[in-house]
């Protein structure tokens, strides 16, 4: 193949021999389409049902993930082909609305093309066999509604849901816990549903995972769970009935926005400002003190000096916490983000029955856990497992 170029730059492309080569029509590009969808239902065919086979995918970059997930396997597959990428999307709708189902979704659509290549052959035009397959699809959505059973359920028995659950958590992976996993997710969908209206919102589900540990320490916690810990080793661990301040602005005196430079030549001239630095923290640690916060939970980093003074006072603080983070305790907590200290006042504060700092075995991680919030629709499922891959299935 040969580059020439035109007046802007632009390549033209001289393919060789290309008076002989044609576009694709009629009855051969169907048939061509036809045959792109169905080489992806077969890959996934294999992973379908009880008996169904997990993927070992391998991406570029080297990662190895192992999965029973029709969605995820098809994210991870390199397709180019058109027909294939609907396919993919496909998946990937059946996923967002229902969240399971993902791979039979595939292997239906691939058979239906495979009946329709039959059909094709023998001279039946596309647009009849898409109103016969639009009129079956009527005709088994009655029988289905027919043939179907109502699972009968309240807030106090959820074992029909917990049945139900269990079925979608069949990987070979999680399979040795699934009845835990599944109690976990029911109690999670419930924390958080509302059942007058019928109504779920998943965004108030966070699914975090650690490695280390084994899947069955895997816990459902009824509030948010922060992978930070406490800015000082000191500070107490286990806060009761917490007034939390959310802060987005820094313990930190100050930066002039202008570019002078200030020279410090004497020992008096730097106890000066040495004194109004600790005068200001002190203004600002007082300040959370006296709108009534015992834990303040801050956007940005402060220093040691900032951080001892807060030890002190005996005023907890995590520091570097995430936008997300803030905004999903926040919610939980029915707190409000401050932007400044002059706007902190006690109505502002967010309320939890219990924060508590979790470490884990002999590793030195450790997590903050905010429950019993007072807006408590917010959950975190948090998962333990051997390694990364364990996680990720489990997710």
């Amino acid at each position: 193949m040969a580059l020439a170029f035109d007046d802007f730059g632009r390549p033209f492309i001289i393919l060789r021999e290309q008076e002989s080569k044609s576009r694709l029509r009629g009855l051969d590009a169907h048939k061509a389409n036809v045959a792109a969808g169905k080489a992806v239902a077969r890959s996934l065919r294999t992973s379908l049902g009880p008996k169904g086979m997990d993927k070992i995918l391998q991406s570029p970059d080297g990662d190895v993930t192992i999965t029973n997930d029709g969605a995820t396997i098809l994210e991870q597959m390199d397709v180019d082909n058109q027909i294939a990428k609907l396919m993919v999307e496909l998946s990937r709708s059946q996923d967002y609305e229902i969240g399971d189902g993902t791979t039979g979704v595939v292997v239906l659509a691939g058979s239906l093309l495979e009946q329709a290549e039959k059909l094709l052959e023998r001279g039946i035009q596309p647009i009849r066999i898409a109103e016969g397959y639009e009129m079956a699809s009527k005709i088994a959505f009655d029988h289905l509604e027919h043939i179907s059973t109502r699972f009968e359920f309240t807030a106090a028995n959820i074992e029909p849901l917990v049945q139900t659950c269990m079925t979608t958590l069949s990987s070979k992976i999680v399979n040795r816990c699934k009845r835990m996993l599944a109690e976990i997710a029911v109690r999670a969908v419930l924390a958080v549903a509302d059942l007058e209206r019928k109504d779920v919102n998943l965004d108030l589900i966070k699914v975090d995972g650690k490695v280390g540990g084994k899947l069955e320490d895997t816990e459902l916690i009824y509030g948010i769970a922060v992978d930070k810990d406490m800015s000082h080793p000191q500070m107490p661990k286990r806060i009761e009935d917490a007034n939390i301040a959310i802060l987005t602005c820094p313990f930190e005196p100050p930066k002039p926005n202008t570019k002078h430079k200030v020279d410090i030549d004497t020992v008096e001239k730097f106890q000066t400002m040495r004194g109004q630095e600790q005068k200001y923290f002190d203004e600002m640690v007082q300040k959370c003190k006296d709108v009534g916060a015992t834990l303040v939970i801050c956007q940005w980093g402060f220093d040691d000096e900032a951080n001892h003074l807060l030890m002190q006072r005996n005023l907890p603080a995590v520091r570097w916490v995430g936008g997300v983070e803030l905004e999903l305790i926040a919610i939980a907590t029915g707190g409000r983000i401050v932007p400044r200290f002059q706007e902190l006042t006690p109505d502002k504060l967010g309320q939890a029955g219990l924060v508590r700092e979790k470490s884990f075995g002999t590793t030195k991680d450790r997590m903050l856990c905010i429950e019993r919030c007072a807006n408590s629709r917010a959950v975190t499922i948090f998962i333990r497992g051997g390694n990364k891959m364990m996680i990720e299935e489990a997710k």
